[in-house]
């Protein structure tokens, strides 16, 4: 009761929000807006809860015209099964929904129209979200897959990439079935915004994974991974082979013989305590 109290106060309205339900009231179309807001928000709080009960810092949901945001203050060092499960538990919202809503149906408590209404919203809202664009759910379904094999800043320029390509591919489609769908093409606006934004912003997401890494708990690190390097890589360029869900041990080599190894939190001490940003990783060698 207490955390759907404090997950309560971290919901925000998007001024135009308030534009639509006034429309909505002007057009005599409130109940239908009520029932979509009223989907979208227990698809956000599917995510929110699921990441509360992980103990997941919650920055805020916030409710648009045409969907949700539900914003966490992690970077990348939970679990990734536990990510996993939060970017899961929006979708299966709407299973349990729409089989409410069916045996209410049968059950006669509710019409017909009011139904098919409510089930197409479900449905339209469930699809939409798993499409591999981010930062919808299937995006971040694809950016953890991609952890799984790749370093922190591969998978996510190639979660970012494949997006583009899909929304690219998704507009082209509206562009030939549906030109005149306005709310579509808002909705398309705002994903091609969210990349645009998300790739300028990919180098500061990269070093605040790092700076979690560093002084965080590293609670999703259940994995060791070594990583082998030149003696002459910069330190920027070990850091960027991090992986999610892995612990580093970093191997030396130089001359053709293995030179020594460093612990991840040593590499990480020296370039963000320390400075060392133009460092070569061999020179650690000598300090630890």
């Amino acid at each position: 009761m207490i955390k759907t109290k404090y997950l309560l106060t971290h919901i925000q309205i998007h001024p135009l929000l308030w534009i639509v339900i006034a429309l909505s009231i002007a057009t005599a179309h409130f109940l239908e807006l009520c029932l979509l807001l009223g989907v979208i928000f227990i698809h956000e709080m599917g995510h929110a809860i699921a990441a509360s009960y992980f103990s997941w810092r919650i920055k805020r949901i916030v409710l648009l015209p045409f969907g949700g945001v539900a914003e966490m203050d992690e970077h990348g060092n939970r679990p990734l099964k536990e990510e996993a499960i939060v970017v899961i538990s929006g979708p299966l919202q709407h299973i349990w929904m729409m089989a409410t809503a069916f045996l209410f149906f049968k059950l006669s408590l509710i019409p017909g129209d009011l139904y098919q209404l409510f089930f197409q919203y479900n449905l339209m809202i469930l699809a939409f979200n798993l499409f591999p664009i981010w930062p919808l759910d299937g995006g971040k379904a694809l950016f953890l897959l991609f952890s799984l094999q790749n370093p922190f800043p591969n998978a996510h320029r190639l979660t970012l990439l494949i997006s583009f390509i899909g929304l690219s591919l998704f507009s082209f489609l509206i562009l030939l079935t549906a030109p005149n769908h306005i709310n579509v093409w808002i909705i398309i606006g705002f994903l091609y915004f969210s990349l645009y934004h998300e790739w300028k912003q990919r180098r500061y997401v990269f070093i605040r994974f790092l700076l979690e890494r560093y002084y965080g708990k590293n609670e999703g690190l259940y994995f060791l991974k070594p990583i082998n390097v030149n003696e002459e890589d910069m330190i920027i360029e070990v850091l960027e082979k991090f992986q999610r869900g892995c612990k580093h041990p970093i191997i030396i080599n130089g001359e053709g013989n293995e030179r020594g190894t460093l612990d991840e939190n040593e590499v990480l001490h020296a370039y963000f305590s320390e400075k060392r940003m133009t460092d070569r990783v061999g020179d650690l060698l000598f300090l630890f």
